[in-house]
């Protein structure tokens, strides 16, 4: 039997993955080596000038490596002044990347003149037809000789000349070979990037650095897992590229990538990482800088002492099983339902047409248990007494209690409904909280208020396994609790937003969390709501799928995308892809339900899904046809009128 697969020595520990390292002309991606930030430019390539001058603003934002789009040949033929006047103009240190979709001719010529180049093995050397098709293995080896015919040039020349090569798999754009055997998941994606690195392997070529990328952060985070796993099995860690594709603009694009690519990062996952937003390239770098900041000083952490195994497969969503329970004004928490949003009862209510949280937490009856011993337990109260609360009428607020784990819950006559939030020490938390859950009494939610040195991600994996252990033992007979608590993702002095999406959207991806409560930040209703439709936990508006522009963009994004969300945000539901050219817009619309895409200038195709159902609308007309699809379609419903803002 063989052994499971793993991505990380312990999920409840820490340690920064160790990977090859790979230079790209004088910057080092990988080792030991810092992590690298990157960005693109969105000129025409052709456009000598100009793309000198935002590779320059790229570089003064502090972006280490640069990457330009070659869709064809002309086009990669330009790089070589590029390279010159971005050299002249005293960045000769600072690598250049090619980025190839379809043409090996391009990328043939880009490799002549820039430090890196990037190719999709979806479609370097694959046309992609959706077809559907029974592939016999000789059939599927028949067709791999035709890609290594095709991809073996540029390893023979970029091994020659001492460039490096990024394999970057797209989830939306995975070749029929990787569908029809594979299908459209995550294990396609890796299989995808590993077909290329055996053939370059073959020519002993091992300066690869390798991406999966994905618009939704779940599957993007189980892709880059699973890589990491086979890479492993594989024998060479190379080196990985984060980022979420299409991720959007303003505050969901960047929700969105902190909570895929920082849900890797807080695993120690990840060499270099370019944040995608619909917005000026130059605008990525501080978002990118400030998400990798978290992790510059970051230590090894041991796993905790008498750990418990986890109940969750990384690399499959299964939504952790807890028991329904009643919180509030009867509100349901748990089960199979959605996540539910906790907000303290003096935060800032909805604007326009915003959902309302789902229930106020009374943080005025904050209490504390301290234990210095099971036994006789201390306590220290804040604000008012035990004998006040009970004499007081129930509210439809939550009560909120901080608990240190050890403590005896008894002694602490918690109210059934109430949010316990578990305070972890140093030295043995899992033995401490294996005393604490069973004690915790029926019909309350449980977290953490403070993680102790193990961090948040850990301790609430932590707190996950170790509720499900007590369940388990208690099934089988021995002592332990008989219930599944529900987990509420409480981070209550996290005040870093994107902290808090690395943090929370990890735990969301692998199942944790019926609900969230997100105190310390500036509007923890609306981040909350952004944060559970990022990862696709609770979706209560529309959704976008907005790529990052580059020099094939037919028309402007940012002005495109925002007057389509002015339009269609209400959606709630519904997909909206916005892609800036047909060269592999529809193929990484992902899993949109709509997609407007430029099909040349001035000129715009609809999709239902992955049919185009209108070709060539004037620029003018698009945005009025998409709404009149999306209401022939049934999906279309009128804005529901502005509550009035609380305070």
């Amino acid at each position: 039997m063989s052994a499971p697969l793993t991505y990380v020595p312990h999920r409840l520990g820490y340690r920064r993955r160790l990977s090859r390292a790979v230079m790209v002309g004088s910057v080092q991606v990988g080792g030991a080596a810092p992590i690298a930030l990157q960005s693109m430019c969105t000129t025409k390539t052709t456009d000598v000038d100009a793309t000198v001058r935002q590779s320059c603003l790229l570089a003064d934002a502090g972006c280490q490596i640069v990457r330009i789009t070659a869709p064809g040949v002309k086009d990669a033929q330009a790089l070589k002044a590029i390279r010159a006047g971005f050299s002249a103009a005293g960045f000769a240190r600072i690598p250049l990347v090619a980025d190839i979709h379809f043409m090996p001719p391009a990328a043939m010529e880009a490799i002549e003149h820039v430090e890196k180049v990037r190719i999709n093995p979806g479609n370097f050397a694959d046309k992609k037809r959706f077809a559907v098709k029974d592939y016999t293995d000789a059939q599927y080896a028949e067709e791999l000789e035709h890609v290594a015919e095709r991809f073996l040039p540029l390893v023979r020349r970029a091994k020659t000349l001492g460039r490096a090569l990024r394999i970057g798999t797209n989830h939306g754009s995975l070749s029929d070979r990787i569908m029809n055997r594979w299908g459209d998941s995550p294990a396609g994606m890796v299989e995808s990037a590993l077909e290329f690195i055996r053939i370059a392997e073959s020519e002993g070529y091992r300066d690869l650095i390798i991406s999966m990328k994905s618009s939704n952060p779940k599957v993007m985070v189980q892709a880059y897992r699973l890589l990491v796993a086979r890479l492993d099995q594989h024998g060479d860690a190379y080196p990985l590229h984060l980022g979420v594709t299409e991720a959007g603009d303003g505050e969901d694009g960047r929700i969105k990538s902190a909570s895929g690519i920082g849900a890797l990062l807080e695993d120690g996952i990840g060499d270099t990482i370019r944040v995608s937003l619909t917005e000026p390239p130059e605008f990525e770098i501080p978002v990118a800088r400030a998400l990798v900041a978290r992790y510059t000083t970051w230590n090894a952490i041991a796993p905790p002492p008498s750990s418990p195994v986890e109940a969750i497969d990384p690399f499959r969503f299964t939504k952790r099983i807890a028991e329904i329970v009643r919180i509030g004004a009867d509100l349901p928490i748990g089960g199979g339902l959605t996540p539910r949003v906790l907000v303290p009862s003096g935060a800032p209510g909805p604007r326009g047409a915003e959902p309302f949280a789902d229930a106020m937490v009374d943080d005025q009856q904050l209490w504390f248990l301290q234990a210095h011993s099971i036994p006789g337990a201390e306590r220290c109260q804040n604000k008012t007494t035990a004998a006040a609360r009970a004499a007081a009428p129930r509210s439809s607020a939550l009560p909120l209690v901080h608990l240190r784990t050890g403590a005896c819950a008894a002694e602490a006559a918690i109210a059934s409904g109430s949010l316990v939030l578990l305070r972890l020490g140093d030295d043995d938390p899992a033995s401490a909280l294996r005393t604490t859950i069973p004690a915790i009494p029926d019909g309350c939610v449980v977290g953490i208020a403070e993680p102790g040195i193990i961090g948040e991600t850990r301790a609430y994996r932590l707190l996950a396994a170790v509720i499900e252990e007590s369940f388990r033992s208690h099934e089988a007979g021995s002592p332990g609790s008989g219930r599944r608590l529900p987990i509420c993702i409480a981070l209550p002095f996290q005040r870093d937003e994107l902290g808090i999406a690395a943090i929370a959207g990890g735990l969301l991806v692998d199942g944790i969390g019926d609900c969230v409560y997100l105190p310390a930040c500036a509007d923890p209703r609306r981040l909350s709501f952004t944060l559970l439709q990022a990862v696709k936990a609770r979706i209560t508006r529309a959704d976008f799928v907005a790529c990052p522009s580059c020099g094939r963009t037919q028309f402007d994004l940012m002005e495109v995308t925002a007057h389509i969300k002015e339009v269609t945000a209400h959606l709630d539901g519904v997909t909206i892809a916005i892609m800036g050219c047909i060269v592999n817009g529809p193929g990484e619309m992902a899993d949109a339900d709509f997609g407007y895409v430029g099909s040349g200038p001035g000129k715009i195709d609809l999709y239902r899904g992955k049919d185009v159902v209108r070709k060539n609308l004037p620029f003018s007309q698009a945005r009025d046809e998409l709404v009149a699809l999306i209401k022939e379609s049934g999906k279309w419903k009128e804005p529901a009128p502005a509550p009035a803002l609380t305070h």
